[in-house]
């Protein structure tokens, strides 16, 4: 199964060929392996038959600047295609509009985008990771931001189907999902010109030992653009969670904004800049037709959406950015 799946990545393996990422890219056939033989991933098998009912053609236009990423295909049976990509549920990351499909996803993450690429450096030309990419949605705009190259990780094998059912028509060698963690990047590795990590901080245990990982895949000098939940409150000032947060489980620490700064700083980070703050809205994250489950709205206290249903305050997320040493 992972034979099948690695070989849409020869293109992305060639290429990594006798670079600073050859070493992390000889492993990619343990990487696949692991998550698609995983027992864990038990809808596999129907993401997979997803993919092979998709049409097999070559996206007659592609634009990945604007709020969906569009790919435009010749005449396709259009109800066979929708419950292919159904198959993919749920889309969390988006929108897509796969030949005049529009796939609402539950995140509007054009949204988060807009705000984020204001405030950094121009991708034009350069190597760029995104940390916890899910689909792949950020790694197609980063490649219409004339990025040289963006690889994507995240471990669930849905979202790499889910990239690879764009990636199928895009045909396009510029962006890429990896069914992998940060913590399985080889060490030291000093790689990518920016590195992302949006939506994942406060999922880490150790959000220190985050940091550093980033530091260590970016080259000296490197950017990297930091997207979490925060709260208001001083340099003193941090949040962890008594048991969920926003109904969910894996919320370890949320710090004030001031408070992350000290950390980036203290992990040797430069030139430490705050570019977004933002309240998450229900217009931004909410259920729909390609995210049937619970949302934002199921998650706020109904009688005061300043709060958390467990009474924490409702989601705050910053934007930053900083440099490498």
């Amino acid at each position: 199964m992972q034979e099948n799946i690695l070989t849409h990545y020869q293109p992305l393996i060639e290429r990594l060929h006798d670079t600073k990422l050859q070493v992390w890219a000889d492993h990619f056939e343990e990487i696949f392996a692991r998550q698609f033989n995983s027992k864990r991933w038990g809808d596999i098998p129907k993401w997979l038959d997803g993919l092979a009912q998709l049409p097999d053609q070559k996206a007659k236009h592609t634009d990945l600047n604007n709020s969906q990423v569009s790919f435009e295909l010749d005449e396709i049976d259009v109800e066979r295609t929708k419950q292919a990509l159904m198959q993919l549920h749920p889309w969390r990351k988006g929108p897509y509009n796969f030949g005049g499909i529009h796939i609402d996803t539950e995140w509007r993450s054009d949204f988060k985008w807009d705000r984020v690429v204001k405030g950094i450096s121009p991708l034009k030309g350069r190597t760029v990771l995104d940390v916890g990419c899910g689909s792949g949605y950020h790694c197609w705009r980063m490649a219409g931001e004339g990025a040289d190259l963006v690889i994507g990780i995240d471990p669930s094998p849905l979202f790499v189907a889910q990239f690879l059912a764009m990636q199928r028509v895009a045909q396009q060698q510029t962006a890429w999902v990896i069914p992998s963690g940060i913590e399985h990047l080889p060490p030291q590795l000093r790689a990518f010109d920016t590195v992302f990590s949006m939506g994942v901080l406060y999922h880490r245990k150790s959000p220190i030992d985050h940091l550093m990982e980033l530091r260590e895949a970016l080259v000296s000098g490197g950017e990297l653009v930091l997207e979490t939940l925060v709260i208001e409150g001083g340099p003193n000032d941090v949040l962890v969670p008594s048991g969920r947060y926003a109904q969910m489980g894996n919320v370890w620490f949320l710090p004030s904004v001031e408070h992350l700064k000290i950390w980036l700083e203290k992990v040797k980070f430069k030139d430490v800049e705050l570019v977004d703050l933002n309240e998450t809205t229900t217009e931004e994250q909410r259920s729909t037709e390609w995210m049937r489950f619970h949302s934002l709205k199921d998650y706020l206290n109904p009688e005061d959406t300043t709060q958390t249903i467990e009474g924490y305050p409702r989601p705050l997320r910053a934007v930053i950015r900083a440099t490498a040493p």
